[in-house]
């Protein structure tokens, strides 16, 4: 079904996921084929760790998932854009969008409000 995608050596392609009501990129994570199918088939983002090397379904420690509205490709084919429904934050740090930080004056400052403390979230 995605074999005409352009995966990487490792078997993976970047996804840009954004929110569906607002445009916001909301994180850019990695999906291998089974990733792929897997959102298809819930509805729900699946991902692969390249860092834990391990899969996942974004929101199963948080709760915080993302509701698949569409699933777009680039003109090359080697990339995707999700729009989703995000549920609470994507990011893991307590923000909306991981791209809470801009580069302003030799500097990155943080643009957005924390919207939870990740030690309420992700109890270890």
């Amino acid at each position: 079904m995605f074999d005409d995608l352009k995966y990487d050596d490792n078997g993976l392609i970047p996804a840009v996921i954004q929110d569906d009501e607002n445009s916001e990129v909301l994180m850019v994570a990695y999906m291998n084929r089974d990733s792929l199918a897997s959102t298809v088939a819930t509805g729900k983002t699946h991902f692969w760790s390249r860092s834990r090397k391990k899969y996942w379904l974004k929101g199963e420690s948080s709760g915080h998932t993302q509701e698949v509205r569409a699933i777009h490709t680039d003109c090359d084919k080697d990339c995707l854009l999700i729009r989703v429904k995000q549920n609470v934050a994507a990011c893991h740090e307590g923000y909306r969008s991981c791209f809470y930080r801009r580069f302003e004056n030799g500097a990155w400052n943080v643009i957005a409000q924390k919207i939870f403390e990740e030690n309420d979230v992700y109890k270890t």
